[in-house]
């Protein structure tokens, strides 16, 4: 897990090593990676925009002072075209009904040649595979509205020991709705003309880091701007 957040780290550094250029971070919580970029490479306030659902989350980060809007990723992105020259989006896509919208509202929202960071469950793992055949729930997700029963199928622990279940409330933060495979991901951004060869990485794991049940993608790619634009 800390090597598909160090990649993705990596990726959006990359993105906005240009002076000035802007982010949306997309399930922003209370800032986490305000705080991280500001240090590592001086991101300012201004440069950073974050949209986050829990209203707690929300009023934590603008205690910070920080530009963080509550708001919800399963509809349109309250921002301008072509405004972004990264968003990223770090274990966010699978909490998301509208997961398709959500990739073509990005889309809009970032600068030709803007870069959009992705992390997310690959739900198309051997493990999840063991799991469908010995008739438990992949662990990955779609998540049951039931924390007992999330709980009872967790065959190893990998959540946090003070994580907060959320399941069964109106506003889940943890709960997964939809988990893409990495070759239905990829598909999708092809097809939809999103964007051309995206450079997804799947990241593969050793036999000890096998069974922390969640294997990650984390996909980073080049915006397609609208017709008629070349690919960038």
């Amino acid at each position: 897990m800390s090597e598909a957040y160090a990649l993705a780290a990596r990726e959006i550094v990359s993105a906005l090593k240009e002076n000035g250029a802007a982010c949306l971070d997309c399930g922003a919580n209370s800032g986490y990676w305000f705080d991280r970029l500001a240090t590592e490479i001086g991101l300012t306030h201004t440069q950073y925009h974050g949209i986050e659902w829990d209203s707690d989350s929300v009023n934590a980060a603008r205690l910070k002072q920080l530009n963080v809007q509550q708001g919800d990723l399963n509809k349109k992105l309250p921002f301008e075209n072509d405004k972004f020259s990264c968003v990223f989006a770090l274990s966010v896509l699978e909490h998301l009904l509208n997961g398709c919208h959500f990739l073509k509202e990005t889309h809009r929202t970032l600068k030709p040649g803007g870069k959009l960071v992705l992390l997310t469950p690959n739900i198309s793992t051997y493990f999840t595979a063991a799991l469908i055949l010995a008739g438990k729930m992949p662990s990955s997700g779609p998540h049951p509205d039931s924390d007992i029963l999330l709980k009872s199928e967790e065959v190893f622990k990998v959540s946090a020991d003070e994580l907060h279940w959320d399941t069964e409330s109106d506003t889940p933060v943890h709960r997964h709705l939809v988990v893409f495979s990495y070759l239905t991901l990829k598909k999708y951004l092809n097809t939809s003309r999103l964007v051309k060869n995206p450079s997804i990485f799947p990241l593969t794991h050793d036999v000890s880091d096998f069974f922390e049940l969640k294997s990650v993608m984390t996909s980073s790619f080049k915006r397609f701007a609208p017709v008629s634009r070349a690919f960038y």
